[in-house]
């Protein structure tokens, strides 16, 4: 038995697909919030991605929306898993899941990337940028995607939406973070009419570069993709810059010139410099990002105290809130 689910009944549902083979289980360490398995099921190495168990937020841990941009995706330059198959019967590991197939890579969860040469730090993130840049430049219709959500009014819809979720919350309230939301919904910008596909979760963490080479080899974890603005991912991204290492591993205060890390300003530019033509990087859209985020870790917090956090760290991780609230609120000019 794993933590999850029975060996036994995933092992007979794999046979029935693939024909027989050994079952080798390991789990991912490190994700907040859907469980992930390496499998080895006789050739195949494979990873299973499936909810979490207990009560789930409506729209939360949206695992068939990143099957379904996955597989829209394999056909384009953006860099994602090859999908194998989406199962939505709850007999076989107790959720819904879906398989995709292992790419070999490196993740990089502390934004120092302390564990690789200072040469080789601005490549990496300017992979990073140009990745990015890429994912933005397809067109969700091209590849069948027009229906992934609602164009236009992206931020609007996204702050409502975040409230939402802060509002249903049983967490205490944290006080920067409803000052936040305030000032947001106040000064929430012009629709322009760029949409592209949006991540939702483009940070570090979240890309896998190849064993060797400064390349992103996949795109992972997009249970939060939609049609959406391509500014909300660079802000997003850019996240590193505006908290502090013990706050998930970001970079404020750090020596970038002696690290060889790249400051935000040369990262944003070689996204624009990938990019099709968009609109500026404004506070409102770091704001917005840091506020997204304090709101992801009231979720986490919520699960912790549930026992129904993906990582055995969320209890310690949970703080975190009233962390990025504060800098949400930092961003917003005096």
């Amino acid at each position: 038995m794993t933590a999850e689910f029975s060996e036994a009944r995933l092992g007979t549902f794999l046979n029935q697909q693939f024909g027989r083979g050994e079952l080798v289980i390991e789990r991912i360490g490190g994700g907040q919030s859907n469980p992930t398995f390496l499998l080895d099921h006789g050739s195949q190495r494979m990873v299973l991605r499936k909810q979490p168990a207990g009560e789930i937020l409506p729209g939360a841990h949206a695992i068939d929306r990143e099957f379904t941009v996955m597989k829209a995706l394999e056909n384009t330059e953006v860099p994602v898993p090859k999908t194998i198959l989406y199962c939505d019967d709850t007999s076989v590991v107790g959720t819904p899941f879906y398989l995709m197939q292992r790419v070999a890579g490196r993740v990089f969860h502390d934004a120092s990337l302390a564990d690789v040469s200072p040469v080789d730090r601005k490549p990496l993130y300017f992979a990073m940028a140009d990745a990015m840049a890429k994912l933005h430049a397809v067109e969700p219709a091209r590849i069948g995607l027009s229906g992934f959500g609602k164009p236009g009014n992206y931020f609007a819809r996204q702050i409502a939406r975040w409230t939402r979720q802060y509002a249903e919350s049983p967490s205490d309230r944290i006080p920067a973070l409803d000052r936040v939301i305030a000032w947001l919904k106040a000064n929430q910008l012009d629709d322009d009419g760029r949409v592209s596909i949006a991540h939702g979760d483009f940070r570090l963490g979240n890309i896998l570069f190849h064993p060797q080479r400064n390349e992103v080899v996949a795109i992972l974890d997009w249970e939060l993709s939609t049609l959406g603005h391509p500014l909300a991912d660079l802000a997003f991204c850019c996240m590193p810059w505006r908290t502090a290492p013990d706050e998930y591993g970001g970079i404020l205060g750090g020596d970038w010139r002696a690290l060889g890390l790249p400051d935000e300003e040369q990262f944003v530019r070689a996204y624009y410099r990938s990019a099709v033509p968009t609109a500026e990087l404004t506070a409102f859209h770091g704001a917005f990002a840091l506020f997204r985020f304090a709101v992801i870790f009231v979720g986490i917090a919520d699960r912790a105290r549930a026992g129904t956090a993906s990582d055995h760290d969320a209890t310690s991780l949970a703080p975190l809130a009233a962390h990025f609230a504060a800098r949400a609120e930092s961003v917003i000019p005096s």
